[in-house]
């Protein structure tokens, strides 16, 4: 990558990682539910780390080359919110690892913990003493630095760290509430996100659709909390899909990566809800979720790969 470009290389790139580990994960699921092997999630997940290895190395490369420039990204008011995408990947590489190679995928979630820990404080800090936020900043991006924290128990538990994995869950659902007021003061009392930041509205499914699968994970069970959770990012999703022809008007950016993590957390949540229920009906839409999700991704990557070759990516603003 040319080093201009490398300056303006954005951490929002790991939203890339986020939506193909998440489809990864949503296969795995199915695999262990329909009790049978898809001979292509080898592949996703060979995909899914080298696509996070190439663009850790890249970020890597940016904050040698243009330390500036990293220092500019977690002042700015939006991508700020950005920077745990590269925890968040560490923390769902540790899940698609979590069978295959337990070791691995102990320290890719001690690691990510971390990270996700040390981003969350940072942000909450730069939130509360911030000098520069405006309303008109707030978007659903806000919610990935909480996102990440409900993520943790999924990993955290089976490997053994219930402890912590509750001080992570709680810490996302703390911020989950408070975020989703203040969201929907800005969308319904200002103006109208701007077409770029729109494909981040499916950003309103992952912390309840995430907050479930943990949740269950950390109890063993469906229990009431957990049906609210579940049906919260199920109704997101539902009113979301009303909205289609406005997201298809949308030119392609970046940001279109938004729809695919979330579009994952509801289908996995799906198949979960099935598996704990036993009500087919839930199985049938987590399958046609992630059916659809398959060919979402593969749209994204051939729109993200055409953008890097025009050059339409990695610009300044």
């Amino acid at each position: 990558m040319p080093d201009s470009r490398l300056e303006h290389f954005p951490a929002a790139f790991f939203a890339m990682v986020m939506g193909l580990a998440g489809l990864t994960i949503g296969w795995e699921k199915a695999q262990a539910v329909l009790g049978r092997d898809f001979p292509f999630v080898p592949w996703l997940i060979g995909a899914a780390t080298l696509l996070f290895a190439g663009l850790a190395l890249l970020y890597i490369a940016k904050l040698v080359l243009h330390p500036a420039a990293v220092r500019a990204e977690v002042r700015h008011p939006v991508r700020i919110n950005f920077m745990p995408t590269m925890a968040i990947s560490l923390l769902l590489l540790a899940i698609v690892y979590l069978h295959a190679v337990p070791e691995a995928s102990r320290w890719l979630w001690l690691t990510g913990a971390a990270l996700q820990l040390g981003f969350t404080l940072f942000v909450v800090n730069a939130w509360m003493h911030h000098e520069h936020f405006q309303v008109q900043h707030m978007n659903p991006a806000w919610f990935i630095p909480a996102v990440g924290n409900v993520l943790v128990p999924v990993a955290g538990v089976p490997l053994g760290y219930e402890l912590v994995s509750w001080f992570f869950f709680s810490v996302g659902i703390l911020l989950w509430p408070v975020l989703l007021t203040i969201v929907f003061y800005r969308v319904l009392f200002h103006q109208p996100l701007p077409e770029r930041l729109m494909p981040t509205l499916f950003i309103l499914v992952a912390p309840p659709a995430v907050g479930f699968i943990a949740y269950v994970r950390l109890t063993g069970e469906v229990d009431v909390f957990a049906q609210i959770l579940y049906f919260s990012a199920l109704f997101f999703t539902v009113l979301l899909a009303t909205q289609v022809t406005r997201f298809l008007r949308i030119r392609f950016y970046l940001s279109w990566w938004a729809y695919s993590f979330p579009l994952a957390a509801i289908s996995i949540a799906s198949i979960l809800m099935a598996e704990q229920t036993g009500l087919v009906g839930f199985l049938y839409l987590g399958f046609g979720l992630l059916t659809m999700l398959s060919g979402i991704v593969v749209l994204l990557l051939i729109q993200t790969a055409r953008a890097v070759r025009e050059r339409g990516i990695c610009l300044p603003e």
